[in-house]
């Protein structure tokens, strides 16, 4: 988003800030990298080569919801281990050889990792390839009162959004009937009538597990 000097149309002599929406093709590995703090746009999406019935190309938005804090110093012996903290989002190319942004032997030898996750961002392009979208999101808790006896939950959510972005024509919701409608002469405990009334048979593949019982209390 950008904002763009606009006449304003009932007084040509004076100007307004309009907001307008800018896009942008990243190319590479290198400009598809955001690093953890820094500006990032606002909306962030993977597009196809194929359009929807309006003309834009369909794809999917990435949507984070993070407060983490601050990455580990880059001048660390042990940064090297946990590279990813750098990046809030970063897209490369999928390669059957990085199959993960880090390794369990990382904490043994975080000196000489493994895995070091900035030798993914070589500055390959992206455009037209099997992407992979490396993710970031956690949050910095510093405990207070009001964690006893228990951390509330409100707030401290975090993680991320693959949203649909121009991948459908319309609501795909449209699609989703919900109701149901027979006939009086109708048996309403048919499958082919109520597809409802055939949830229990397929949900019958929960599990059936003995009754509990501990210290004299039972419960079943």
């Amino acid at each position: 988003m950008s904002y763009v000097p606009t006449a304003v149309p009932w007084s040509h002599e004076h100007q307004m800030q309009r907001l307008q929406v800018t896009r942008k093709l990243l190319e590479t590995e290198e400009q598809a990298a955001f690093p953890l703090g820094g500006s990032a746009p606002r909306y962030v999406y993977l597009a196809s080569n194929h359009s929807n019935r309006w003309g834009h190309p369909r794809g999917y938005r990435i949507q984070m919801l993070s407060f983490a804090g601050e990455p580990l110093p880059q001048n660390s012996s042990l940064e090297r281990a946990f590279s990813w903290g750098r990046y809030q989002l970063a897209v490369t190319r999928r390669k059957e050889e990085e199959p993960s942004s880090t390794s369990i032997y990382n904490q043994n030898d975080p000196w000489t990792p493994t895995v070091d996750f900035t030798d993914f961002i070589d500055n390959e392009t992206i455009a037209g390839e099997d992407l992979v979208a490396w993710v970031t999101a956690g949050f910095l808790h510093i405990p207070h009162a009001e964690d006893v006896p228990n951390t509330v939950t409100v707030g401290n959510g975090v993680g991320f959004f693959l949203r649909p972005y121009n991948f459908f024509d319309q609501d795909p919701s449209f699609d989703s009937p919900d109701s149901v409608y027979f006939r009086g002469d109708q048996d309403a405990g048919a499958c082919e009538v109520n597809p409802l009334a055939c949830l229990p048979q397929d949900a019958a593949c929960a599990p059936e597990l003995p009754a509990f019982s501990h210290g004299g209390f039972s419960h079943n």
